[in-house]
């Protein structure tokens, strides 16, 4: 069984608590409309208020583990594990139920006596506020990569993700995945996840960076990753994917790769052997009211882009798989996908 994994990913797994039609609540917490934070004190009230006040739709979430169960839809069952640390409570049990119906394998390091991690997802429009408090999820412990079960599925895959959200507190594991990645010449990707990780964690992110095959990021993610980094056109996403592209690399012989997604605008790729021939990809723009919401839908692109490079798909095909996966997924309600199967690669 564990020879056929060819995909493993970690992050901080959450549940999503989604409401729509937020404006008072981007008001009353000050939240920006398109935005992912960390709660402060100010926020820990919302998580009760939004319960109380709104209708909630419970769904799984968790940067990575959207992408991981992306990746797993278009894959052949039991393609992807998935770590990172929950509680021993509903929470988990629901984020276990929505795994296995998309065909990921997780493997939880289970803290016990602990609150699996939430997200409230306030949306407006086509707009989402991600306000997420990590509970369980910060308590990963590097031992667990260790773990006879991890060891094995690192051992089998291709290539490892992580989401640029679990650098808040994830940094040693971060940097033991990256560099067994460069020295077994595997695959590491990363996702900058949000604003917030260039601009306050761009130290432990620049630690990973050099042990970095694939960098994907949002233009508000590309841009605060420039602004952060002295760049003087942070908006010029060919310009960021390159800048990007060149930074120092431990493992020379595998060009690194940069997609830079825009919502419903082109998408750019840029590879550090060519790194002044940018790709330009169309997105195949859908009608504003098919849009149901936008949470997740990078994670879905990720998920259709590493799905379809692991199978050996060229970039362009690893970017439309990305481009379907992200189409469909703000068809759904948060980080769904749709039922039966849709064949994508």
């Amino acid at each position: 069984m564990s020879s056929s994994h060819s995909l493993f990913c970690i992050g901080n797994p959450l549940l999503d608590m989604q409401v729509t039609n937020g404006e008072d609540l981007l008001k009353k917490y000050d939240l920006k409309a398109n935005d992912a934070i960390l709660a402060e004190e100010k926020h820990a009230p919302i998580y009760e208020e939004i319960v109380k006040n709104y209708k909630v739709t419970y769904v799984a979430g968790g940067a990575s583990q959207n992408a991981a169960r992306g990746a797993a839809y278009v894959l052949p069952p039991g393609s992807v594990v998935y770590t990172g640390c929950v509680g021993d409570d509903q929470l988990a049990e629901q984020l276990k139920t929505a795994n296995k119906r998309e065909g990921l394998q997780d493997m939880y390091y289970v803290k016990k006596g602990e609150q699996t991690g939430a997200c409230a997802v306030v949306i407006t429009g086509h707009n989402r506020s991600l306000v997420t408090t990590l509970r369980a999820a910060e308590k990963f412990d590097k031992a667990h990569l260790s773990s006879p079960e991890i060891s094995a599925v690192l051992e089998s895959a291709k290539a490892y993700y992580m989401e640029g959200f679990f650098l808040t507190h994830g940094l040693e594991s971060a940097l033991e995945l990256s560099q067994k990645a460069s020295k077994d010449a595997k695959v590491f990707a990363v996702n900058l996840s949000a604003p917030f990780i260039p601009q306050f964690f761009g130290a432990q992110l620049q630690q990973i960076i050099p042990f970095t095959d694939i960098v994907i990021a949002n233009e508000s993610e590309a841009e605060a990753w420039a602004t952060a980094n002295g760049h003087a056109t942070p908006t010029d996403l060919p310009a960021v994917a390159k800048a990007i592209a060149i930074q120092p690399k431990s493992n020379a012989s595998r060009p690194r790769i940069v997609v830079l997604t825009h919502g419903a605008e082109s998408t750019v790729v840029v590879t550090s052997d060519a790194p002044d021939a940018p790709q330009i990809h169309t997105v195949h723009a859908l009608k504003y009211e098919d849009i149901v919401d936008t949470n997740g839908a990078g994670d879905a692109f990720a998920g259709g882009f590493l799905g379809a490079f692991v199978s050996g798909k060229n970039l362009e095909e690893c970017v439309e798989a990305g481009h379907k996966m992200g189409a469909m997924c703000v068809q759904q309600v948060g980080a769904q996908f749709k039922w039966p199967k849709v064949d994508i690669l």
